[in-house]
């Protein structure tokens, strides 16, 4: 009887287990192979890292790192499973970056963005590619910017900040700059969540030019006879749209379903009801970002020009020509998460707002739209205007409150110090609270500003 017990006690713990893996690990293998897939042909063809490489740095991240690859540099695709499971494929082309398909048979959109390059080699950073770092800046302690450049890195085989880059730009100049081990300044970086703030910019440079005010509302057909009629650009922008969105990265949600499931990420949050009035509730959303990515396709004659204006408006514009922002199927930007530059190049769009919309003499977009940007969104508690997020609130309380900056997963940043004539840039695998951006921002502005 005892064994009996026993017996039947094992079968009850395989039953729960089996139930448990059913439903709630098996539904998100999808996520993991697709994440996996995507992440890895994403880093091996724009960046040139080796998939031990990415295993150990951009994939390991608990459940993703049950996966296994199987790369296909002749055909360009990556495919993903978990032990076996619902196998994933992502392909790569040139201008677009990696998508994820679900039948390689099926016809996918192929545009791809025309772009020009000049050469900048003998033109001094941040208009050019001569990049000599500035040690000569009276005022600065450089012994101690050093101090602080490397306290953002690990030391040895340490995983407890995980810094891959860091570049501090004052007074237009390069003044400190590292990489990690296996990186350069030729190292292309994923944005993620940072692509948000490029691609809110693209509204800016339309208002610019008197193609669309803020206040205008979305034209939309589905969302002409009901509630979603009075959303305007101004709510999606400052993520108080009212909108139905869950943003989670632990769980299969909205998040998670549009980035790795949905051929058209834009459908995401177009076809979400309204919760809440706009400007009564604030709600982080990619879902949102991706609609306004697709949305601007409305300003253009045809989606060419769509897709050269990602470029020719904005990247391309400021010398940002190791910039890529990947497609899904449908041909559209995701403005949401899947942009990539080197640390230099990601400087330069932090300079871009610095200089209130100024490049060089080409007033990209007007001083409004940074002053719309820098505004607190009401209900987001100081953190967060238009697509970027601020210090407003104090949530870095040694930082200047005016300093606001583009955040990704992750750790990525770039910082703007409008009073300082500062950017500072942090690109790495650990993100703020767990890497101490207080402490960090804070030791850069006493180096630049000695006591």
């Amino acid at each position: 009887m005892k064994i009996k017990r026993i017996g039947l006690a094992v079968i009850a713990i395989l039953l729960a287990i089996g139930i448990y893996f059913r439903l709630e690990i098996y539904p998100q293998l999808d996520l993991i192979s697709g994440f996996a897939a995507k992440s890895v042909a994403s880093c091996h063809f724009i960046d040139g890292r080796s998939a031990a490489q990415i295993r150990a740095a951009d994939n390991d991240i608990p459940k993703v790192n049950w996966y296994s690859e199987q790369v296909d540099d002749a055909a360009k695709k990556v495919t993903a499973d978990v032990y076996g499971l619902k196998p994933r494929t992502a392909i790569y082309r040139p201008g677009l970056g990696a998508t994820l398909v679900e039948d390689l048979s099926q016809p996918i959109d192929q545009t791809v963005p025309q772009r020009t390059q000049p050469s900048l080699a003998n033109i001094d950073f941040p208009y050019g590619d001569r990049n000599p770092i500035d040690k000569t800046i009276n005022g600065v302690d450089y012994a101690k910017l050093q101090q602080a450049v490397d306290w953002a890195f690990d030391a040895e085989t340490a995983k407890a900040k995980r810094s891959r880059a860091v570049l501090v730009i004052y007074k237009n100049k390069v003044i400190a700059e590292k990489y990690a081990e296996g990186y350069n300044e030729k190292s292309r970086f994923l944005g993620w969540s940072m692509t948000k703030s490029i691609t809110a910019t693209y509204y800016g440079i339309l208002a610019q030019q008197n193609r669309l005010r803020l206040t205008d509302r979305l034209n939309i057909p589905s969302w002409h006879n009901d509630r979603r009629h009075c959303v305007q650009l101004q709510h999606l922008l400052q993520m108080n749209s009212g909108l139905e969105w869950e943003e989670r990265y632990d769980k299969i949600c909205d998040a998670t379903l549009m980035l790795f499931q949905n051929p058209k990420m834009s459908n995401a949050q177009m076809n979400k009801p309204l919760l809440y009035k706009p400007q009564t509730h604030w709600n982080y959303s990619s879902g949102t970002t991706n609609l306004l990515s697709a949305y601007l396709e409305n300003y253009f004659t045809n989606h060419q020009d769509y897709m050269n204006f990602w470029y020719s408006g904005l990247l391309d514009r400021i010398g940002m020509y190791s910039s890529l922002v990947e497609v899904d199927p449908s041909g559209h930007f995701v403005g949401s998460s899947y942009s990539w530059a080197t640390g230099r190049d990601w400087a330069k769009f932090g300079l871009l707002y610095l200089h209130q919309g100024n490049w060089n003499g080409d007033q990209v977009f007007n001083p409004d739209w940074v002053r719309f940007v820098t505004t607190p969104t009401p209900t987001s508690d100081g953190r967060y205007g238009g697509h970027f997020w601020l210090n407003a609130g104090g949530y870095f309380p040694d930082v200047p409150r005016n300093m606001y900056y583009c955040s990704g997963f992750q750790g990525q940043m770039v910082a703007v110090f409008p009073s300082d004539d500062l950017v500072v840039v942090r690109l790495g695998l650990v993100e703020v609270p767990k890497f101490d951006g207080n402490r960090f921002f804070k030791q850069i502005l006493e180096a630049v500003h000695p006591k």
